[in-house]
C-alpha cells in the first residue's frame, strides 16, 4: 500500500507540474476560462489524463531501468 500511495503521488505531481510548464500564460492570465474551456479541447477533455500517464510510463521506465542497472552492478561488487 505504501508504494500504491508513492505511486500516485508521482502521477499527481507529474499531472500538475505538467499542467503548469505547458500552460502557465493560461493559468497566470484567466485560470477560470482555461479549464471551462476544457471540455472541447481538441485533444479532448481527458487529455491532461493521457499525456500525465504518458509522462509517468516514461518515468517509470527511466526507473525500473536505473534499479536493474544498480542491481548488476550491486552484485558485481
Amino acid at each position: 500500500m505504501k508504494n500504491l500511495k508513492r505511486e500516485v503521488l508521482i502521477f499527481l505531481a507529474l499531472f500538475i507540474i505538467l499542467a503548469l510548464v505547458v500552460h502557465v500564460d493560461a493559468w497566470i492570465s484567466h485560470p477560470l476560462e482555461h479549464l471551462a474551456a476544457l471540455p472541447s479541447s481538441d485533444f479532448g477533455p481527458l487529455h491532461p489524463l493521457f499525456f500525465s500517464f504518458g509522462a509517468y510510463l516514461a518515468l517509470l521506465i527511466v526507473r525500473l531501468f536505473a534499479r536493474m542497472v544498480r542491481r548488476i552492478l550491486s552484485k558485481g561488487s
